[in-house]
C-alpha cells in the first residue's frame, strides 16, 4: 500500500481511470471504489447494483453511487457476468467510505476476456503515478 496525499493505493489492483478498482481472486474479479473516488464523493448514501447473472461490459455503466454531494456511474473495469453483489451495500453503502478496498467491495464478475482487457487499465505502478498527477493537479 502507498499513500498519495491523503489518497491509499493498494497493491494487487488494476485501476480505472474513472477510480474504480478490480481484483483478480481464483480465476473472478472483484470490483470497488478506490480511496480517492469514495473521497471524492464524501459520504455516500446509496448504492444501486446490477443483479446476479447480468452482463457489464468495461468502461460502461453497471450502477451507481449516490452521495450527499453527487450521482455518479459505476463503470466496470472489466467486462463479464455477476456473479455476486454485496447486498449489505443495500444497508450500509457507507461501508464504501469506511474500507473501499475490502469490505466496502461492489460486484464480484466471472470476467470475459479478463487478459486482454487488463491492458486496458492501470496496474499498481501506473495507479501510483496517476494519483501523484492527480493529488499534483488538486
Amino acid at each position: 500500500m502507498v499513500e498519495i496525499g491523503e489518497y491509499e493505493v493498494r497493491e494487487g489492483l488494476y485501476y480505472h481511470k474513472e477510480h474504480f478498482w478490480a481484483k483478480i481472486e481464483d480465476g473472478l474479479v472483484r470490483f470497488g471504489a478506490t480511496d480517492y473516488g469514495q473521497k471524492a464523493l464524501k459520504e455516500i448514501v446509496f448504492v444501486e447494483l446490477p443483479e446476479v447473472g447480468n452482463e457489464v461490459k468495461q468502461n460502461e455503466a453497471y450502477g451507481t453511487l449516490e452521495s450527499v454531494k453527487a450521482v455518479v456511474d459505476l463503470i466496470a473495469p472489466v467486462s463479464g457476468t455477476v456473479k455476486e453483489v454485496h447486498e449489505a451495500l443495500m444497508d450500509d453503502p457507507g461501508t464504501i467510505n469506511k474500507d473501499p478496498y475490502s469490505t466496502g467491495w461492489l460486484i464480484l464478475v466471472t470476467p470475459s476476456d479478463v487478459e486482454g482487457e487488463l491492458e486496458n487499465i492501470m496496474d499498481f505502478n501506473a495507479a501510483v503515478d496517476w494519483h501523484k498527477t492527480l493529488v499534483e493537479d488538486g
